[in-house]
């Protein structure tokens, strides 16, 4: 049995700070949302843009400081195709097991390359404490988490479950988690396509979530 939840329940989302947010409105666009963390990465965040191109999507990239700094061009690729980006810690920190005062200084080295008020905690562990002083450095912050999780980094499953967990589902007003990074390269390759034909079979607008 997988240790995530595919679909994020309705307590779960209750629970937390009302900052952080885990899906949006239904629009009359019936939008979606398909997000990216971890990347650039060389060779899957290049795919993924060639995907989303294809599809007439757009998409939001939560991006490792430390890899926007190695792979400048790809991320200047990502803003050029007119998708957004988010803030993803410096060097994927887990909030849970890192004081505050390193945890933002993480963040705050990483939107020194990342000029984005969005945010996204890696492994979606982020303390309260953390979020309030978030919060108040800068009431922009949006922190958004997700309505699915596609397990595309998960070795156990095989690609064409990493596919399902998402199709089975997705719907309108749905954040979406796919990885740009090695150890999701084989899920995410065989799925997004997959994800992105049935959104637009379903004349979902994919959408990038709000700046």
């Amino acid at each position: 049995m997988a240790a995530y939840w595919v679909k994020t329940p309705h307590w779960i989302k209750r629970f937390f700070p009302v900052q952080m947010v885990w899906d949006m409105p239904v629009d009359d666009e019936q939008s979606v949302y398909i997000t990216f963390d971890d990347g650039p990465h060389p060779v899957a965040t290049p795919y993924a843009l060639q995907q989303l191109e294809r599809y007439d999507a757009a998409a939001t990239f939560f991006c490792v400081g430390n890899n926007v700094a190695t792979n400048p061009d790809i991320y200047n690729e990502i803003l050029q195709k007119g998708h957004t980006t988010g803030n993803h810690t410096y060097e994927h920190v887990n909030g849970w097991k890192t004081d505050s005062f390193s945890y933002m200084r993480s963040i705050e080295k990483t939107r020194r390359l990342v000029k984005s008020r969005s945010f996204r905690p890696p492994y979606g562990r982020i303390k309260f404490s953390q979020v309030r002083k978030m919060i108040r450095r800068d009431p922009s912050w949006k922190i958004y988490m997700w309505d699915i999780l596609s397990g595309d980094f998960d070795k156990d499953i095989t690609s064409e479950q990493c596919l399902e967990n998402v199709l089975t589902h997705i719907t309108p007003g749905s954040i979406v988690v796919f990885h740009d990074s090695d150890k999701a390269w084989t899920h995410m390759r065989y799925a997004l396509p997959h994800v992105l034909e049935y959104c637009r079979k379903q004349n979902w607008k994919m959408k990038a979530l709000p700046k």
